[in-house]
């Protein structure tokens, strides 16, 4: 599911009034003059906005905590820093779908909060400190340790926990198996299992492997970060959504 635009900007739109500096007028009937200035809204209701503005930040912007300036004037406003990034996000709302199609690239985008929640939770501190390659492979950790938890199995990881989980065989006394659909002795069954023991192995040599065990790896682009942790979330689907079978 995309991004409420309409949403979106009137969040962002609430969260920039709110945080608008103003002299405040003198009380009536004195002279007192002040050069202090403050938020058009109360500490309590910015804070309150803030919490879903910092989750649209996170989409729009998943770097803003450390593209956007983060000392700038925050000694006259404490939210300095949401407040440009907020504007940033409200631009890019607006000019992101009509650069798309003006440049002929309208495809839908991958976002990586729309990843099942075992990936996204396992990435998502690492994400937004911009560590992605580490992100990647925390999500890998997460989606190893679910299904572990899933199976009961804490004698197997990884490549081998799932070739056992997905293992064609009968389920027996300690190795329960992870069923996609039911045993009805088909070629879709062992094509479907087969596949997933097959895919399992490549997320994990060919993904979580190299970026844990490679030294001096450069960053990851974030499109490829995206990508890899898109492989990890079809995993992390078909393991939830699978039944787990004991023996008789």
């Amino acid at each position: 599911m995309g991004i409420d635009i309409e949403w979106a900007r009137a969040e962002l739109a609430d969260f920039l009034q709110l945080t608008e500096l103003f002299r405040p007028s003198s009380p009536p009937g004195t002279a007192v003059i002040t050069n202090r200035l403050s938020n058009r809204g109360s500490q309590d209701e910015i804070i309150a906005s803030a919490h879903a503005v910092e989750q649209i930040l996170d989409r729009v912007l998943p770097d803003w905590r450390t593209s956007v300036d983060a000392v700038g004037n925050t000694r006259v406003n404490r939210w300095y820093q949401h407040r440009e990034a907020a504007q940033r996000a409200d631009a890019a709302l607006v000019r992101d779908a009509e650069i798309r199609e003006r440049l002929g690239d309208d495809a839908p985008q991958l976002s990586a909060g729309t990843m099942h929640p075992w990936v996204w939770d396992g990435a998502r501190a690492l994400w937004r400190s911009r560590h992605l390659r580490e992100a990647v492979t925390a999500a890998a950790r997460q989606v190893n340790a679910e299904t572990q938890n899933k199976v009961g199995r804490r004698d197997l990881s990884e490549t081998k926990l799932f070739q056992n989980a997905f293992s064609l065989s009968e389920p027996k006394p300690g190795e329960p198996r992870l069923r996609l659909m039911e045993d009805d002795g088909s070629d879709t069954f062992r094509s479907i299992h087969r596949g997933a023991m097959a895919f399992a192995e490549g997320c994990y040599a060919g993904i979580r492997n190299p970026n844990s065990h490679e030294v001096n790896l450069p960053e990851l682009p974030e499109h490829e970060a995206l990508e890899q942790l898109a492989a990890f979330s079809v995993l992390a689907r078909w393991v939830d959504k699978a039944e787990v079978a004991q023996p008789s």
